[in-house]
């Protein structure tokens, strides 16, 4: 039950997040579009006002050219020729004149006046228009029913704004018809011809351009620079949340293990009682035993005293089982972690002088005492020096040292490191498993273990205390 809850727990925690994701990569990229779309409508908006008053302009300006034209060409022609003939270069020239006047200074390409009885160019500052047949269009004949009309003739895109690309071209071309005016200078429903007045609005259209790729390129520079935040944001978020799916499972299993290792537990205590009571009989009875062997049969006393042995040793097993069975209650006291190690290799020299093992030791005399259950780390000390006698059969060196961690100055560091046959790779993964108590109790003081080993060369255990 507890693995399968563990899969669910592995497999459902990340949707909530791939959701979270999902939203906002797709937010981001629907701002982006509307962004674009935005842009767009601005730059066609101010585009669209840029005509609205180039062609306001371009009417204003046209019926002031058709003005002047009737009042400095028109009038003084017919009263002076009785005719208007453009066909004559003096009154050509003289329409000319007026028309180059009037529009000097003014951001006019250039001017053309239709004749009202056929689809001609009668008059152009552009010469060689003058005479050209049916140029006018749609819009001439709008004019000539009296409708003024615009037309915007324009090859102007975003790639024209790119290097080698052609020039961008925008004319507005204005036609308006050209009325006689009364005594009173007001205009009659004559229409004597057209005005064609052309407007270059070719870097006002540019302009629009530009405005619309700068608010493009910031819109994407903008969202490009969310967009790696936002990825930041969620690579590091990732990373969060899958440490701490991992840290998850690896609670999980560790509840597991535990749930497990109670259960072992309360097996192994209730297996140890029943096996104790026998065995004190058996060695109390061994023990009356030795004592009649050697009164009556002395030669025989050693088979009393091998079953004394042997069960001596397998009380001290069943003690071991016990006590990993049994909670263990710290009793915490200040001490130096120094003089506990001298205890315990005061203890085991008789072991060491026997097996031929020397004893070198690196301490450093300015560690502060530390809060520990000293019986406990004996206990702790006691096994791994145990492990490393019998490592080293055949005798060799045995290498203790304290120090500070150069990471943490709070820390205090213990390595014991033999020259022994060292550990194999199966046995490795074992050596911290239940019943090596060495770990456990180190672990209940908040410190660490670790081992590293090498087949014919040695072993070596790093354990770390902290001082407070």
């Amino acid at each position: 039950m507890m693995t399968n809850r563990s899969q669910k727990s592995q497999i459902d925690s990340p949707r909530p997040f791939r959701l979270v994701k999902f939203f906002s990569f797709t937010g981001l990229g629907l701002v982006l579009i509307t962004t674009m779309v935005l842009s767009w409508v601005i730059s066609n908006y101010a585009k669209k006002v840029m005509l609205e008053r180039s062609e306001s302009y371009s009417l204003l300006l046209a019926e002031h050219v058709n003005r002047q034209v009737f009042l400095q060409f028109v009038l003084p022609t017919a009263l002076r020729y009785g005719e208007i003939a453009l066909r004559n270069p003096t009154q050509f020239k003289t329409l000319d004149t007026v028309i180059r006047n009037t529009t000097e200074g003014l951001k006019v390409d250039s001017v053309t006046i239709f004749d009202s009885k056929e689809n001609i160019i009668s008059y152009s500052t552009i010469a060689e228009e003058v005479g050209v047949r049916n140029a006018g269009g749609k819009e001439y004949e709008r004019a000539l029913n009296g409708i003024n009309s615009s037309l915007l003739m324009s090859s102007a895109s975003l790639l024209n704004l790119l290097p080698g690309s052609e020039p961008i071209s925008s004319k507005l071309m204005t036609y308006i018809p050209f009325r006689r005016e009364n005594p009173l200078s007001e205009r009659t429903d004559d229409i004597m011809g057209v005005t064609k007045v052309v407007q270059d609005l070719s870097d006002d259209m540019e302009a629009v351009l530009r405005l619309q790729l700068t608010i493009i390129l910031v819109s994407i520079l903008i969202m490009g620079t969310l967009f790696f935040i936002l990825t930041q944001i969620v690579t590091k978020a990732d990373q969060i949340n899958e440490a701490r799916a991992k840290e998850r499972r690896r609670l999980e299993d560790k509840l597991l293990h535990a749930e497990r290792l109670a259960t072992l537990g309360e097996m192994v205590a209730s297996v140890s009682h029943e096996i104790k009571n026998p065995l004190g009989i058996i060695l109390s009875t061994a023990e009356i035993l030795n004592k009649r062997l050697r009164e009556q049969a002395p030669t025989s006393k050693h088979l009393a005293e091998i079953i004394i042995t042997e069960t001596s040793r397998l009380d001290d097993i069943v003690r071991e089982f016990l006590d990993f069975a049994r909670p263990q209650v710290l009793q915490f006291t200040k001490g130096l972690i120094n003089d506990l190690l001298v205890k315990v290799e005061q203890f085991m020299q008789p072991e060491f002088t026997k097996n031929q093992i020397t004893v070198t030791n690196d301490f450093n005399e300015k560690l502060k005492p530390i809060n520990m259950d000293q019986n406990l780390l004996y206990r702790a000390f006691l096994n791994l020096f145990i492990n490393a006698v019998q490592a080293m059969p055949e005798g060799g060196t045995l290498s203790i040292s304290t120090s500070l961690s150069t990471e943490e100055k709070k820390k205090v560091v213990i390595c014991i490191k033999d020259t022994g046959v060292g550990i194999s790779k199966e046995k490795m993964a074992m050596i911290f498993t239940p019943f090596y108590t060495a770990k456990n109790i180190i672990e209940e003081h908040s410190g660490s273990i670790t081992v590293t080993s090498e087949i014919g060369k040695g072993t070596s255990f790093i354990i770390t205390l902290a001082q407070q």
